[in-house]
């Protein structure tokens, strides 16, 4: 979970950048709200942004503050959570489609708590009691991911068949039934995540490519292209990206940018 804080009166338009998680936006603002525009689609408020959502961008105007709750959920946890992590796959969906009820609730309990700590807390909470264990994907599957994001998505589909003990038609259908992707989709874009990451440090793009495993230069600005809409250079500059790792270190955290 991360905090971002934007107390002056501002307008907003950010581009984000995909990242391997079903992604919660929970929307804590001032004024109108935040609006989220994907493909074309657009939703304002809480939102929920699935596996490889587009080019998606974030904005809006608020005459206090913008304050949003922003929370990543990996693909096996978000089917124990959500238990819709496959359906949101390349979505923008209000919260409450996914949440429920309990939505507007959870938002006004956010918006009362005095410090991000009590937030995080809250948020914690919420997501305990929604945790159903029945709903988690095969373990192959949870091992199948993992084994994606040590390998920076530089893996094989028949490799990941192999260490799992399934055929590889078997786990391309459990995979892409569960998570949403395919095997080898999933694991373009844990490979795309590491790659953006190292644009935004400030490493030349062909550096990046040759150590994320692709073919060239080109390939990589395809690839960047196909995931975010941007080129490698404006995502080497995105801003969303290149507080990152300020934003997620190893516990939750709050930013109020300057």
């Amino acid at each position: 979970m991360a905090g971002f804080r934007q107390l002056a009166p501002v307008h907003v338009d950010i581009a984000m950048v995909a990242h391997p998680s079903v992604t919660l936006f929970v929307d804590l603002s001032e004024g109108s709200g935040i609006v989220h525009d994907s493909d074309g689609g657009r939703a304002r408020g809480s939102t929920v942004a699935g596996l490889a959502p587009g080019a998606l961008r974030l904005g809006g105007r608020a005459t206090g503050r913008i304050e949003c709750l922003q929370i990543r959920l990996s693909p096996p946890l978000a089917v124990a959570v959500l238990g819709t992590s496959a359906d949101l796959t390349g979505t923008v969906v209000p919260l409450e489609d996914v949440w429920g009820r309990d939505t507007e609730r959870t938002e006004d309990r956010l918006r009362a708590a005095g410090t991000w700590d009590e937030r995080f807390a809250i948020a914690a909470d919420a997501l305990r009691r929604r945790l159903d264990v029945r709903r988690s994907p095969d373990p192959e599957v949870a091992a199948a991911w993992e084994l994606m994001l040590t390998g920076r998505g530089r893996v094989g589909v028949a490799g990941l068949a192999n260490e799992v003990g399934w055929s590889r038609k078997r786990l391309w259908s459990r995979f892409r039934s569960q998570i949403g992707l395919a095997p080898k989709h999933a694991a373009r874009l844990v490979r795309f995540d590491h790659a953006a990451h190292l644009l935004a440090a400030g490493h030349p793009a062909a550096r990046v490519a040759a150590v994320s495993g692709y073919a060239d230069q080109a390939h990589l600005h395809r690839e960047v292209k196909a995931f975010t809409g941007l080129t490698p250079t404006a995502v080497a500059a995105a801003p969303w990206l290149a507080i990152d790792d300020l934003a997620w270190p190893t516990g939750p955290a709050a930013v109020t940018p300057p």
